[in-house]
């Protein structure tokens, strides 16, 4: 069997204890990295701990299981899929994080693997999926960690929640988000909807959805599908306005009825402020624009959502 070894390393500008923060705790990864659509944290007990990865290798979407285990003391993390994605047949590695004086670090991230049937295709099938999403993990571990300690951030990332409660169950509610192959005739600002689910449970939505200007802009969002509680997503064709848009629909049933919810959380990409909303727009504009524009959009999912769960019950 043919094992590979190989290693990419970067410097921050960040004291070695921030960035490793940030890769220690693994549901901030779908905000910082681009390939993770989304992370479960299965288990967990002291250092040691058990993570389901939904991520991208080669544009496909695959996921997996890993255990990890965390050393804040020496600054490393190691990791080993327990349940690897085809055709990986082993995949572990090591984060390391040292020091280079009290404001930098280099970051080493070594990876180990196999391929099914030690493949010579799969191999290097395995091996450019290594480089491309090592090198665009950590230079986007770099441009997070950097901006975070040159200056605040909080106002280009932002979160907030729509919610509405329905007087239906929980499974109706959420079968109607499920079913995104069908919003273009159940939903007013959706024009064309493309949905594929070549695993079950997790799909590849792209969708052309009308603004109140008129105008039709393509997206395309990953989504992970968790019955009949939660559908977590993250999107990966983006408007002008935004470098970053995860997401999570949440359903909540109770003896009244089930409360739903759309949960947002979005960077705003400043490169584009003045081309979209004109030269004097400011930061604060961008982000009442962008808010404004997907709550309208999810509050009006939500109350077609609300219907339809609530007619099903009559």
């Amino acid at each position: 069997m043919t094992t590979r070894e190989v290693e990419h390393e970067i410097t921050i500008d960040a004291p070695a204890a921030a960035v490793y923060d940030l890769l220690a705790d693994v549901t901030h990864w779908p905000r910082i990295f681009p390939p993770t659509i989304h992370v479960d944290r299965l288990e967990t007990d002291g250092a040691e701990e058990r993570i389901r990865i939904w991520a991208t290798a080669n544009g496909q979407a695959k996921n997996w299981t890993s255990r990890r285990t965390l050393d804040p003391g020496r600054l490393t993390i190691t990791f080993r899929q327990e349940v690897p994605a085809p055709p990986v047949k082993h995949m572990g590695g090591t984060w390391i994080i040292e020091p280079l004086g009290a404001a930098a670090c280099s970051v080493r991230l070594l990876h180990d693997y196999s391929a099914l049937g030690d493949d010579p295709h799969d191999l290097l099938w395995i091996e450019r999926a290594v480089e491309k999403n090592s090198t665009s993990e950590l230079a986007a571990l770099k441009d997070n960690v950097e901006r975070v300690h040159a200056a605040d951030t909080e106002e280009l990332t932002f979160s907030f929640t729509d919610t509405v409660h329905i007087a239906g169950s929980a499974k109706d509610v959420f079968d109607f988000i499920n079913e995104a192959d069908r919003w273009a005739e159940r939903l007013p600002h959706v024009a064309v909807v493309r949905l594929t689910e070549d695993t079950p449970g997790l799909q590849e939505l792209e969708m052309d959805t009308r603004a109140k200007d008129g105008s039709v802009h393509t997206t395309k969002s990953y989504r992970v599908v968790f019955p009949h509680h939660k559908i977590a997503y993250k999107q990966v064709t983006l408007p002008a306005l935004m470098t970053l848009h995860t997401g999570e629909w949440t359903f909540v049933e109770s003896e009244d009825g089930t409360t739903a919810s759309s949960q947002h959380t979005v960077t705003l990409n400043t490169a584009n402020i003045a081309r979209i909303l004109g030269d004097e727009a400011t930061v604060a504009d961008a982000r009442a624009y962008v808010h404004t524009a997907l709550s309208t959009n999810s509050s009006a999912t939500l109350a077609h959502a609300k219907a339809h769960a609530e007619q099903k019950k009559a």
